[in-house]
């Protein structure tokens, strides 16, 4: 007789989410299903909002990464009303959203990931947290952790005028320019943000890659796919999160295409599955073909790892020796191994601090134009910014007054939404056989979604606005032998 195990709620993630497994007879995986059963519909309640006030609405998504929803909504009101910011605000919401991606991915590192690998997979839950890491690096180090993430999260206060959905992008600029003694400071919190991302790749060298076990894991086939990736590169083809082109590799690491975001359409589809809210995007040059691997199929990657795979490297001098160690160690690019993810975003955090040092040591940061007053009739306008989860797209329409018609979000953690269905079921295939299951493999199941550091508060969305619901019953068997819908 089939069995069903479910992991509910799983943990360590933003937002909500359960994980379905069958057994079959024999006690091995048959099918996984990956649920998000929360709702967001932004799309649908923007319509009708002025323009204007889409970097204030759209940020309520998320607490976590508002400051992402903030800043690309307003490079889509830049495009939407035809007006480029002065070069001090561009630098400006570069410097603030650097400080963004440094406190986040330390969040994701030693708050949620990191647990997996300092307390151990199969540690006793009541360890795996951030209390575990505690215990286990000390609390000197705790101190550091806050003490950064608090530095950081003040520098957002400073520009945004709030940590939590911040309020200072308008089309054109920012709201206020940037004081000296603010950029002094500044550029002291980037230093110490350098000294910090280096130490905790040198814990991610002690704990992970000096441990066998580790290795293998993050080496291994449990956690590992063959994909397309994709991410923002800047005109030298190295990693960007704020500005530039949009690049895609296929799984052999060639160029499959470059664009510009107003592009996006043409190499971006959607598609929606019965049992889900979230979307799955998917290589329109491509095709769906279901949730598989391998240069046929249209399923591609986001986030960290991606956006080094599709980079030709790092634009500041420690990020990119610590991208060469990485790639040497692994074996060349691209990356396939899921679980790389996590030392992709260490070196990421790398990269925005000294980005945050550099411009912070640029004195034109605080010349007082910031902002260009647009005078265009708004008709349609696109932003794209690399969020810690991967590339978000906000793409609005309005009238000539300016009030939303029509707004597609295509958030960052949708883009891996098919391949983390995919490695869920493929590290429960490899983990769980004869029936044996154990608290520990179960963990080691949901790390296989845990490495993309996924936001599902952010990547749920209703084409309809209404909450439509499937219940499947099945025999013994797992055949369906009714399902009951309420549209």
């Amino acid at each position: 007789m089939s069995k069903r195990i479910t992991i509910d709620p799983i943990t360590r993630l933003e937002g909500h989410g359960k994980i379905e497994i069958f057994l079959d007879d024999r006690g091995d995986v048959d099918k996984v299903y990956f649920q998000v059963p929360e709702l967001r519909g932004f799309e649908i309640f923007s319509v009708g909002r002025p323009a204007e006030e889409m970097p204030r609405i759209t940020p309520k998504i998320c607490g976590v990464c508002p400051t992402t929803h903030h800043i690309c909504s307003t490079k889509a009101l830049d495009d939407l009303f035809k007006v480029e910011p002065p070069p001090a605000a561009k630098k400006l919401r570069e410097l603030m959203y650097s400080a963004f991606m440094l406190e986040d991915h330390t969040l994701h590192f030693f708050f949620l990931g990191g647990p997996d690998f300092v307390v151990g997979p199969s540690a006793p839950p009541a360890e795996r947290n951030i209390l575990g890491v505690i215990a286990k690096v000390g609390l000197e180090i705790a101190g550091k952790v806050i003490k950064l993430r608090k530095e950081c999260r003040d520098i957002i206060t400073l520009f945004g005028g709030r940590v939590i959905h911040p309020v200072c992008g308008l089309p054109g600029g920012i709201s206020k320019p940037l004081t000296e003694d603010d950029r002094q400071r500044i550029a002291e919190v980037a230093k110490g943000g350098i000294e910090f991302a280096r130490f905790a790749l040198q814990i991610f060298d002690d704990v992970v890659l000096k441990n066998k076990e580790y290795v293998a894991l993050v080496t291994g086939d449990i956690y590992r796919h063959e994909t397309y990736y994709m991410g923002m590169v800047d005109k030298n083809n190295k990693v960007n999160f704020y500005d530039g082109d949009i690049r895609i590799v296929t799984p052999e690491g060639k160029e499959f295409a470059k664009f510009k975001p107003r592009e996006y359409l043409s190499h971006i589809a959607e598609r929606v599955e019965p049992w889900t809210y979230v979307k799955f995007p998917y290589l329109r040059k491509v095709g769906w073909k279901g949730f598989s691997e391998g240069i046929e199929s249209g399923v591609y990657r986001v986030a960290p790892l991606a956006r080094l795979n599709v980079s030709d490297g790092m634009a500041t001098p420690l990020a990119q020796a610590e991208y060469e160690r990485m790639y040497e160690t692994l074996g060349g690019k691209p990356v396939h191994n899921t679980l790389a993810f996590h030392w992709a975003r260490l070196i990421e955090a790398l990269y925005a601090a000294e980005r945050m040092h550099e411009l912070a040591q640029d004195r034109e940061i605080t010349d007082p134009h910031v902002r260009n007053i647009p005078t265009s009739t708004p008709q349609e306008g696109i932003g794209i910014v690399e969020a810690p989860r991967g590339t978000l797209i906000h793409h609005y329409k309005t009238d000539r007054h300016g009030i939303i018609t029509e707004a597609n979000l295509i958030v960052a953690t949708v883009n891996n939404a098919a391949a983390i269905c995919m490695s869920i079921e493929k590290a429960a295939k490899g983990l769980i056989r004869g029936g044996k299951v154990s608290d520990g493999l179960l963990n080691m199941v949901e790390m296989a979604f845990r490495a993309y550091d996924p936001c599902f508060a952010c990547a749920t969305h209703s084409l309809t606005g209404r909450t439509p619901l499937s219940v499947n019953i099945r025999d013994s068997g797992g055949s369906i032998i009714r399902t009951i819908t309420r549209q």
